[in-house]
């Protein structure tokens, strides 16, 4: 517990607080004094942390209990839970790893686990299970992010790296001080800019916006939702239809060609293969020209518009920014591919204010100045299990053991799956075609979840093991994607049976001889302090210095200063190419990729080209919409659905969508109503909202409200029962959340 001095601390993903405590309760939290931009999200958690939606004991399914591993199957949230004793799930969850192993072999366990649980350096559940699962011989694992797979995969054989650069990006500052013109691809949403990864101290997108904006920078939202950028920059707004930015960036790209306006210099020395782009812009290479007329009939912007654009890009200082929702497309490598060759013409990579960035306010930490710190972690040991999947094909993992996949240059196949383990994320909020993907997770054996609230994922488990809340335990918040270091204390007791997942895990390693090697001897807060001692040495090696561990306690929060200057990305590859090399095989920023190529992936080519999506309105027949998933503003993914803020924006008990006036008025709808979502895949209710501020022809839902099916209908609105599971190409295998076509009709 902290000194009685000071008040209480708490940091998450999308922000620090003041904890009020009062009887045993956490009564409010306040915004951080060093936040002028505070998310209201957390305030979410105070009215359901002790509530009915609260796990308070260990559960299992009944007819699993009564029959054993292999007869829950499609009975998955229809049966109940019985409470059993910690003793007793921990000899259940034993006994049924001991079988698996014996059976099946470590492969057939798949720890998912997918991120974001707490912004914890210690109780961060994902890395606490991979150790505790190492210990005894591993888990198949998986790979990439759903939030930008296709970069992951894509832009390390483009730049070298892709998240090196996310670290890197171009600040705030140096946007204001020397960008003219900001070309948004899917804008800049303050709404994502919320969250941050392993903790937010001070949330700096609006200021950097705003600031820009003061500066006389100029804003320019391509994107179907006019909200993608604040009000108050007044943005240029080109309402493009969805998925076709890549024929929007290749026109660009022709017009610069074709008006001698490319940096032939830049070309040259550092990047390869533009000789091989420029033949596909011109349709030497295929027969045809990617003219601006050619894109506006794909993206329905006019000819004259691209042509301006282009022009007023290749006239001044401008940054191109690209938003990862782009990467969740068909095809969605291409619009990180296509932006990154426009902007080597542009000739302008690693300029102040110029060039390229990935993601500005996608989260808070992108363009904010920041000194990174080599933070320790909590040692997740080494998994001897090669067998791995993409991230977003667990439906596929699930449901096809022995199949084949493409990735990333190679084959691979399915492992059979017996067991499955999460802790720290839920599957039904970020897979896509939730109702195929229920079908397959009747499949495994056994399935086993850590987890507080009886979300969708704890519905369809069959053993749950009730963990606490951050507010529940001492961690500490330590990140290098933000200056703001935070203790976080422990205001309340554990509610009912809760444990922390370290603690729930070593009872488990207990049962089954392994305890020892788990702990290495060490308590929770033991632990913490190691993390802190060798966070301060490898600080120290970077010339920061880090207060010893009780004057960081007694503190509460410390802020590493921020570099000299302005970061700006790639300064050093321009500055000089040959001493600091792109770590690709040519050194040099690859617009036409030999490595790609030699894939052979007729869904993913050598260099970026634009592509027909599965579904989108070029294509689509009569009545139907294009519809934008995008991220909530009122929680993170769906953490926090059922809390105070995100209840509030849903007063009919559904999520709301945002459609045009005149596709409402075209099929007799009115605001406010309850209406069906549906498509071959699913359905899912919502309360509709009218504004002009959409593109027609297009319709917007958040992700992130808990999966609740009835039949194939989602009643309380899950978008992702309608989405596409596919993989954005055999070179990446991201998820496609935003190429999905749907109809839209009065309940």
């Amino acid at each position: 517990m902290p000194d009685d001095k000071r008040d209480l601390l708490t940091s998450s993903h999308w922000g620090t607080y003041r904890v009020e405590v009062k009887g045993g309760r956490v009564t409010a939290l306040r915004g951080f004094e060093e936040d002028a931009d505070p998310s209201p999200i957390g305030q979410g958690i105070v009215d359901v942390l002790d509530g009915p939606t609260r796990i308070t004991a260990p559960m299992v399914r009944e007819s699993w209990l009564e029959g054993g591993p292999g007869t829950a199957g499609d009975r998955r949230s229809v049966d109940g839970f019985v409470a059993v004793t910690w003793a007793e799930a921990n000899r259940l969850v034993a006994e049924e790893l001991t079988r698996v192993r014996r059976d099946h072999g470590n492969s057939a366990i798949y720890a998912g686990s997918y991120g974001w649980a707490s912004a914890g350096r210690f109780h961060h559940a994902q890395s606490q299970l991979k150790r505790f699962l190492n210990c005894i011989g591993g888990c198949t694992s998986s790979k990439n992010t759903y939030s930008f797979a296709a970069a992951e995969v894509l832009v390390p054989h483009v730049l070298g790296t892709f998240r090196g650069h996310l670290d890197t990006m171009t600040s705030w500052e140096s946007v204001a001080s020397d960008c003219e013109l900001f070309v948004a691809f899917g804008g800049v949403p303050l709404k994502n800019g919320q969250i941050s990864q392993g903790g937010t101290g001070a949330h700096v997108q609006k200021a950097g916006l705003l600031a820009a904006h003061e500066a006389g920078v100029r804003f320019v939202n391509v994107s179907p939702l006019a909200s993608d950028v604040m009000e108050a920059v007044g943005a240029e707004w080109l309402a493009l239809r969805p998925n076709t930015d890549v024929a929007l960036m290749l026109a660009l790209a022709q017009v610069v060609l074709t008006e001698g306006l490319e940096d032939r210099a830049f070309l040259d020395r550092y990047t390869v293969g533009f000789d091989r782009f420029a033949a596909y812009l011109n349709g030497q290479s295929d027969g045809v020209a990617k003219t601006p007329d050619w894109a506006a009939a794909i993206c329905d912007i006019p000819a004259d518009t691209i042509r301006d654009l282009a022009r007023r890009m290749a006239a001044g200082r401008t940054m191109i920014s690209t938003a990862y929702a782009l990467t969740r497309q068909d095809h969605g490598e291409q619009p990180f591919w296509a932006a990154i060759a426009l902007a080597a013409m542009l000739g302008q990579i690693g300029l102040p204010g110029g060039g390229i960035g990935f993601g500005y306010s996608a989260m808070n930490n992108n363009g904010l100045n920041r000194t990174p710190i080599n933070f320790a972690s909590f040692p997740q040991g080494q998994n001897p299990v090669p067998d791995f999947i993409p991230v977003a094909r667990v439906t596929d993992l699930l449901g096809n053991p022995g199949g084949r996949f493409d990735y990333d240059g190679q084959s691979y196949t399915y492992p059979d799956i017996r067991l499955v383990w999460w802790a720290g994320g839920n599957p039904f909020h970020h897979h896509q075609d939730l109702n195929r993907m229920r079908r397959a997770w009747a499949r495994p054996e056994t399935i086993i979840a850590n987890e507080w609230c009886w979300n969708a994922l704890a519905r369809h488990a069959d053993i749950v093991l009730p963990c606490t809340t951050p507010l529940e335990r001492s961690d500490l918040a330590l990140t290098p994607k933000d200056p703001y270091q935070v203790v976080m204390d422990r205001a309340i007791a554990p509610v009912g049976e809760a444990r922390d997942d370290h603690e729930i895990l070593r009872g488990i390693a207990a049962e089954m001889g392994v305890e020892e090697a788990f702990t290495e001897g060490k308590s929770a807060e033991e632990w913490q302090r190691w993390i802190w001692d060798v966070s301060r040495q490898q600080a120290a090696e970077q010339d920061v210095t880090l207060p010893d561990w009780d004057s960081f306690q007694r503190e509460g929060w410390i802020k590493v200063p921020p570099p000299e200057a302005p970061t700006i990305m790639l300064e050093a590859f321009r500055a000089d190419p040959e001493s600091h090399p792109l770590a690709t095989p040519s050194g040099r920023i690859e617009i036409f990729s030999e490595t790609i190529a030699g894939f052979g992936y007729d869904d993913c080519p050598g260099h970026p080209v634009w592509q027909e999506p599965a579904e989108w309105l070029g294509q689509a027949g009569p009545g139907a919409l294009h519809l934008i998933s995008n991220q909530p503003a009122n929680k993170l993914h769906s953490q926090l659905d059922h809390g105070s803020v995100s209840e509030a924006d849903r007063p009919k008990g559904v999520e709301p969508l945002t459609m045009h006036p005149e596709d409402a008025a075209a099929r007799g709808l009115v605001e406010g109503q309850i209406v069906r979502l549906h498509n071959a895949r699913g359905a899912c209710r919502a309360e509709l909202r009218l504004s002009k501020a959409i593109r027609p022809g297009v319709i917007q839902m958040a992700t992130g409200a808990w999966y609740n099916p009835e039949g194939e209908m989602c009643r309380r609105g899950n978008p992702n029962v309608l989405t596409l599971d596919k993989g954005t190409s055999r070179l990446a295998q991201g998820p496609i959340a935003h190429t999905c076509l749907v109809w839209v009709e009065a309940e």
